[in-house]
């Protein structure tokens, strides 16, 4: 129990002390956990800790992180990826898999290690590039998407290879390792499997019928769990259910031979549409950290210090070159299925580096004769190295890369604006495009401004007209036709670009009637001090109607909802004219005194007038109007 106490307390301190100041030194969480086992591996060592038996346990993360993921796509929008998922991934794996291969060739290995190498290498690391994709806010972006496609599909390419390496065994290793095991003790290494005996037929009916099974409880056999479980009122007990499921599909996919991530991922989609989702989410998530943490920590402790000091510079350069190579397979296909701009070094970059996978097909290989000892072990380092330079990849395309391309973006021509209607639209992102839709389904014609490549190829893909180039620029909105134009709205999802087009407008065009997408109450004072009068804040209208639905779910009418809803509008929005000229945009607001003081009166006189005209609509003793 001692030594459980230390090793968890060993991991724990060094993750709670590290990935803070690697966080705040713009390092990011996953390259603080990689120091923090670099920092711990010594003591690691003393306490003669197996470094490998616990990366296996923490493995469980990337199978949760897959979950979650899966979590996150509706089935529809998973066959909508398919030509990425397949074409992108596929052709990664393959290329990779094919330069390494030749590379190996080319420096005298035999063929059957020199592919075994480059499946190993082909694969990239889940764990880390997804992590960082989603602190950074990367994942909805088009080389988040194009990243995610490539790691989804290695994850499936995993069950081939599992089954591909044994037949490249060696005669001479297969020989060695049977006089090993004929010197050695009882077999220690078996494994169950369900599919271990059968025949190849047979074989794949089990793991068919595994994969329905998968499907048939995710989508039939959980909701009817949850909801018994939601009645007991004991969170911990669905806690305890959330991680049932995942640990038994893992155990499922296992014993049929398949990737435990794949198989939570395909419960993950199946249950994307689940009341539950957010629930199992947030039950989920916490475990999926930890373990995540843990294994990037024994990713750094399992480096091996001694055959890196002794072949550096042989080390260092192979790793660096497998880099390369894998760059510049992204970046070929990358142009191949147009991601542009910083988003095509997103991919080229954030994919560049091997995988926590390759650990296992490492083990896989010794264990079937495929690889000899002293490969394999320069193979983990090769691999353990490039997970370990992944952040740096990262910091390099935030601080360089994409800076370089906003501004360059920024510097590009704008699209040549054909048509000019009295209408302009400025962003049609989610926001943007409804308004242009019901305009448009109106009989209204608008001159659609975007700033985003990849937003304009998909609304060109579905016969949409818009015009790329940045709204804020004078030059551009006068091609556009802002001098005749009747109506600016502007739905840009960005504060300060929001307040710098408002404000040119309003100040060169004042007849100019222009309606601004506020994205918090405060920026509504700050779009009012600059003068405009027409204001939508982006989650009021949703937020009024929710509050319109609770009413009737507790019973009132529904016309008479309206009408409650309606007059705490009105309240609300006379109570916004009423604090408007108090607002400061130079301070916090509740560091402002006479904004918290005439918010605090307005609460006091008008709380009571809202609560009786409310009462008065729900019994029906006033009109709803």
């Amino acid at each position: 129990m001692t030594d459980f106490l230390l090793l968890a307390f060993t991991f724990l301190i060094a993750g709670v002390i590290a990935v803070p100041v690697a966080t705040r030194l713009g390092l990011g969480s996953v390259l603080g956990y990689l120091i923090a086992g670099i920092a711990i591996s010594p003591l690691l060592g003393l306490l003669g800790v197996d470094i490998i038996s616990i990366q296996h346990f923490a493995e469980f993360g990337v199978v949760m992180m897959l979950f979650l993921v899966g979590l996150e796509l509706e089935p529809q929008r998973l066959w909508e990826m398919r030509g990425r998922l397949a074409g992108l991934g596929g052709l990664q794996v393959g290329g990779t898999t094919l330069a390494i291969t030749a590379i190996a060739m080319a420096f005298g290995i035999g063929w059957t290690i020199a592919l075994t190498i480059g499946l190993v290498l082909s694969l990239s690391s889940t764990a880390i590039v997804l992590q960082t994709f989603n602190e950074k806010g990367l994942m909805k972006s088009d080389g988040g998407q194009a990243g995610f496609s490539v790691l989804l599909f290695q994850d499936i390419a995993v069950i081939p290879m599992l089954a591909l390496i044994p037949l490249l065994a060696l005669p001479e290793l297969v020989e060695a390792l049977s006089h090993a095991s004929d010197h050695g003790s009882e077999d220690h290494g078996s494994t169950l499997s369900l599919v271990a005996d059968l025949p190849g037929w047979a074989a794949g009916l089990v793991t068919l019928a595994a994969v329905g099974a998968v499907i048939l409880i995710g989508g039939f056999l959980t909701r009817p769990l949850f909801r018994f479980i939601a009645k007991t009122g004991l969170r911990e007990l669905f806690v305890a259910a959330a991680l049932m499921m995942v640990i038994g599909i893992a155990l499922l996919m296992s014993l049929v031979g398949l990737s435990p991530a794949l198989g939570t991922f395909i419960a993950g989609v199946v249950l994307a549409n689940s009341e539950y989702r957010h629930e199992l989410e947030s039950d989920i998530d916490p475990f999926r950290g930890l373990l995540l943490g843990l294994f990037f920590m024994t990713v750094g402790a399992g480096i091996n210090f001694a055959l890196l000091f002794n072949e550096a510079a042989l080390m260092i350069g192979l790793t660096l070159g497998l880099i390369a190579v894998k760059a510049a397979v992204l970046y070929a296909l990358a142009v191949l299925f147009k991601v542009r701009g910083s988003d095509r070094w997103l991919l080229t970059l954030g994919l560049a580096q091997a995988g926590e996978f390759g650990f296992v097909l490492i083990s896989l290989t010794v264990a079937s004769a495929v690889l000899p000892d002293e490969i394999a072990a320069r193979l983990s380092l090769i691999v353990a190295m490039s997970m370990l330079l992944t952040p740096l990849l990262f910091i390099i395309h935030d601080r360089l890369i994409a800076h370089h391309f906003s501004t360059e973006q920024a510097e590009r021509e704008a699209d040549a604006i054909e048509e000019v209607h009295p209408i302009i639209i400025a962003g049609r992102g989610r926001v943007g495009g409804i308004v242009d839709r019901m305009l448009s389904a109106a009989g209204y014609r608008a001159t659609v401004v975007d700033y985003s490549y990849s937003q304009l190829e998909m609304l060109r893909a579905f016969g949409f007209k818009a015009y790329f180039g940045d709204a804020t620029r004078p030059d551009l909105l006068h091609a556009a036709g802002i001098g005749e134009a009747r109506l600016l709205i502007v739905t840009i999802d960005n504060r300060e670009q929001i307040n710098a087009l408002v404000r040119y407008a309003l100040h060169t065009y004042p007849g100019l009637h222009v309606i601004a997408r506020a994205v918090s109450r405060d920026h509504v004072y700050e779009l009012y001090e600059i003068g405009c009068r027409d204001i939508i804040r982006e989650t009021y209208d949703s937020s009024i109607r929710i509050g319109r639905s609770a009413f009737e779910a507790l019973g009132v009418e529904h016309d008479r909802a309206v009408g409650m809803a309606q007059a705490f509008d009105q309240m609300d929005r006379r109570s916004m004219i009423e604090v408007a000229d108090v607002f400061d945009t130079s301070m916090s607001a509740h560091q402002n005194t006479a904004l918290v003081e005439r918010v605090k009166a307005i609460n006091e006189e008008w709380e009571p007038e809202l609560r009786q005209r409310m009462d008065d609509i729900r019994l029906g003793r006033q009109d709803t109007e």
